[in-house]
């Protein structure tokens, strides 16, 4: 990585505005590889070089991965004029300026739709997992309005496995969905009205309005899993988590 402003560094790393830093330096409270730095102008490499403040060294890091079991009522946005954001429910370590610019949300979910939602700073893994050319795979866990029997089960999974053909919505077009993949959780004498559907691409309430050709209505919606990185269950509705170096790995082959 090519070597920075160290005010830029550090202020970027949630130690306040330039002039805070400045103030900071110039108390002899900064050092890079162990020498004392003051003046702001001086460049370092924040992956490779050792800075400290006040004796600690910062943990600087490019590339930021973080899980979150998204709620319903909160917008995947940054900002939002009329409801609470799920960047709301981050900490205050992942407001740091540098992270206020660079970390964003991998896909986004609707405001009523809980489940795995992902956050970085890696632009490429982003595109990776969001581009149509990857096929990267998406299962959800849909509840319905009403329970379908055996034999419409059947036709249901038939007709996604074949490609449904969506009309429009709002400004979104009418498309053909990619053939997904439907299995049907266990159900009653009337039959199920749970199920989880895995989808190839991202459109437009894609799985909402699969349902909705096939006569029924989505009530509940949680994404589950993104290729094969699932929702860790443990992390209760608003929680989140940083990937595992494992997770991170699985995410991108």
């Amino acid at each position: 990585m090519s070597k920075e402003r160290l005010d830029k560094i550090l202020s970027h790393a949630g130690f306040g505005s330039r002039q805070d830093v400045k103030s900071l330096m110039h108390s002899g409270a900064v050092t890079i590889n162990g020498t004392v730095v003051t003046d702001p102008a001086s460049k370092a490499d924040s992956l490779n070089d050792a800075i400290t403040v006040d004796g600690n060294e910062l943990a600087l890091r490019k590339f930021v991965y973080i899980m979150m079991n998204k709620p319903q009522n909160y917008v995947s946005a940054s900002k939002d004029g009329l409801h609470s954001t799920v960047f709301d429910l981050l900490d205050d370590s992942c407001h740091t300026p540098y992270l206020e610019e660079h970390l964003h949300i991998i896909g986004r979910l609707d405001i009523d739709t809980e489940g795995l939602l992902l956050f970085t700073t890696d632009g490429e893994l982003t595109h990776m997992i969001t581009s149509p050319k990857t096929h990267r795979s998406k299962t959800y866990l849909v509840r319905l309005r009403d329970a379908v029997g055996t034999v419409l089960q059947t036709e249901y999974t038939d007709r996604c496995r074949a490609g449904i053909h969506i009309p429009p919505e709002g400004n979104e077009a009418e498309a053909d969905c990619k053939p997904a993949e439907l299995v049907w959780h266990t159900g009653g004498k009337s039959g199920s009205a749970e199920c989880e559907l895995t989808i190839y691409e991202g459109k437009y309430h894609e799985v909402k309005r699969i349902f909705a050709v096939l006569g029924n209505e989505v009530v509940f919606l949680k994404r589950l899993s993104i290729g094969t990185l699932a929702l860790d269950p443990l992390l209760a509705a608003g929680e989140y988590r940083e990937l595992t170096d494992e997770e991170i790995c699985r995410l991108k082959q």
